[in-house]
């Protein structure tokens, strides 16, 4: 009997804003929604944003002055609006209409006569160049006379075809909750983000280790792109360019691994799994797989799965855009028909496109299995019992879609039929499709949702994309469609694709229903959701997400009622810690976990025996586990 991974916790930020108790799903259907749930989720962005201020428990403006959530809604929605979800890049990252990149001149003495200039001798490039001489003035000055023509490289400026981005709300720094120092931005990204999740839980993080061996704790999360800002790969890659120095931080942090290597270093103290899982677009799926299978297996018992990335920076934008993949200022022009260009709709899933917009992200999930989520109490937000993951084959192009997503929408399908059944999955299931907005993606995978639509007998499957509303966040893309899937649970809505005006006529929709407003199906109308992810290389992975109600109806026969009873008396005082970190989170009191040399284990007071291991810190010890997998095999 396997063990049912469940989502107990889940947090993170992305350019809708803080992901937990679903405040970024929130913002993408805040016209859908009770004016008190909008205007809480409107005051929280108010406040990461430097709108407003937090004194005494309420909201006040610069001047002081108290303010009601009507009242915020009122004078900042616009301004939180405008400052959040894809947009025009903002200059935090780079100025799109003048970035940085070195010219090359050359110069030359004019009719065979020479050319001089003064500069110190330190700066004199080594070695000197042959039609160069040097001669000496007063103190560390030298003038340089050129005898032939020269090349200099100059800086210069130029503006950029890719102009928008999915970027955190206007004003919110993440390095700027705790000592950050020389931390790339995704790895602070990613202590706020597993932050949010885990305070996101309800119960405190050193219970849970209580329960547990230390050996069942498992973390999974990566990123991609590397950290490629200045206090990482990319200021190591640069220094020597710039005539500056590489610093003993910058390599080590700049490794993928790092999301996954900070939360068990400085933010859970863990000696459990660990793993950084890439399969490019997918990474987050491949990440949650291996989680679900050490719950499965029995392996672990507390899972944090996720992925960090911060690819707003000039390389990753000009590499991408190099490969024709993102959506330019002229081609968004081109479809629009208009001079003026409105970057809020440049992410276009399954409609008239040119390309992805880029976007940075961080999303965090927490996983029990179903015994251990019970007995503590934990608020359960759904399950996720398969990941599927398979690659496509010989190929031509290695960026191009391939095969391999057929195999996994069809086996995520098969699954959920299998636990649910045919009816459930027909009229009860819904797909957040992988909607990257590049032309080829909306044929390529809207023919395979309609073809394995048609092969279950799925009539108007609801299809979104959260995409259109965060833009691509690469490594964190499948875990910002998880999350939002975990909000249209929560809400019964699922979100339309509103930065469109029409489906494109090239998009297959036979069995499809794809729709530009919001769909309020009502609560509980949705079992489980589809997650499928395309990524660069023939990285496909689709997984299906249980809805809660189905997760608890599972639960029940499993453990009994009785037992489901008592879980349910115990999951009050759960509801009500997370409850209080979200109030306090609203008003920006994150309590940011950064344990940075803290609580470290001595090696000398681990004990070990022929039958166990016991690590200071940990209650219970890490006994050795009888291996009969080769018994046959054995004497």
């Amino acid at each position: 009997m396997s063990r049912l991974p469940v989502i107990v916790g889940f947090g993170g930020y992305n350019a809708a804003g803080r992901s937990s108790f679903h405040h970024g799903f929130r913002r993408t259907v805040q016209e859908s929604l009770e004016p008190q749930a909008r205007q809480e989720t409107l005051a929280g962005l108010a406040q990461m944003m430097k709108l407003v201020r937090v004194v005494d428990g309420q909201y006040r403006d610069q001047d002081g002055q108290a303010l009601s959530l009507a009242e915020i809604e009122s004078r900042y929605a616009k301004e939180i609006l405008a400052g959040t979800l894809v947009r025009r890049l903002e200059k935090q990252h780079l100025d799109p209409d003048a970035a940085h990149w070195q010219k090359s001149i050359s110069v030359a003495p004019i009719n065979g006569a020479s050319l001089s200039f003064i500069t110190q001798r330190k700066q004199l490039p080594e070695p000197l160049p042959a039609n160069w001489s040097v001669e000496e003035l007063e103190g560390n000055e030298v003038r340089v006379t050129l005898h032939d023509s020269c090349e200099f490289k100059v800086d210069s400026y130029r503006p950029l075809a890719v102009k928008s981005a999915g970027q955190l709300p206007t004003g919110f720094e993440p390095s700027e909750l705790y000592n950050s120092r020389f931390h790339p931005r995704g790895l602070a990204m990613t202590v706020v983000g597993v932050t949010d999740a885990l305070r996101s839980v309800g119960i405190d993080w050193q219970r849970i280790v209580q329960h547990v061996a230390p050996d069942e704790i498992a973390v999974f999360a990566s990123c991609i792109m590397s950290q490629l800002d200045e206090n990482g790969f990319g200021g190591m890659m640069q220094s020597r360019l710039k005539g500056g120095r590489v610093t003993a931080k910058q390599l080590a942090l700049g490794l993928n691994t790092m999301p996954a290597d900070f939360i068990n270093a400085y933010v859970l103290g863990s000696v459990g799994t660990t793993g950084s899982i890439t399969g490019a677009c997918a990474t987050f799926l491949y990440n949650l797989q291996k989680g679900i299978e050490q719950i499965a297996s029995g392996k672990a018992r507390v899972v944090i799965v996720g992925s960090s990335e911060a690819p707003i920076n000039q390389e990753c934008i000009e590499g991408y855009g190099a490969m024709g993949a993102l959506a330019t200022e002229e081609g968004l022009r081109q479809i629009e028909g208009k001079s003026e260009v409105d970057f809020r709709r440049a992410s276009r899933p399954f409609g008239d496109n040119c390309g992805f917009t880029l976007a940075e992200a961080c999303q965090f999930v927490v996983l029990m299995d179903d015994e251990l989520a019970l007995e503590l109490g934990a608020d359960i937000h759904g399950a996720v019992p398969d990941v599927f993951i398979n690659a496509d084959g010989f190929k031509k192009s290695i960026s191009a879609p391939g095969p391999g997503n057929y195999l996994t929408v069809a086996k995520a399908v098969a699954s959920a039929v299998q636990l649910l059944g045919l009816d459930a999955v027909r009229s009860r299931s819904f797909v957040h499709a992988h909607g990257s907005s590049t032309p080829a993606n909306r044929v390529t995978e809207s023919e395979i949702l309609d073809r394995v639509a048609a092969a279950f007998g799925i009539e108007q499957w609801p299809i979104t994309a959260v995409k259109a509303f965060v833009g691509h966040s690469l490594a964190t893309a499948s875990g910002d469609q998880v999350i939002a899937a975990l909000g249209a649970f929560k809400y019964g809505i699922v979100p339309g694709l509103k930065t469109i005006d029409a489906v494109a006529g090239d998009v297959h929709q036979d069995h499809l229903s794809l729709s530009t407003e919001d769909r309020k199906v009502g609560e509980q109308a949705l079992d489980v959701a589809f997650i499928n992810s395309k990524g660069f290389g023939g990285n496909n992975a689709s997984a299906l997400v249980l809805a809660p109600h189905v997760t608890e109806r599972m639960l029940r026969k499993r453990h009994g009622q009785a037992a489901f009873d008592a879980y349910l008396a115990r999951r009050e005082s759960t509801r009500a810690a997370a409850a209080a970190y979200d109030q306090l989170a609203l008003q920006g009191k994150l309590d940011i976990i950064y344990n940075f040399g803290n609580d470290m284990i001595d090696d000398q007071a681990i004990s070990i025996t022929t039958e166990e291991v016991k690590v200071p810190g940990f209650d219970q010890p890490l006994v050795f586990k009888k291996d009969a997998r080769y018994s046959d095999m054995l004497d």
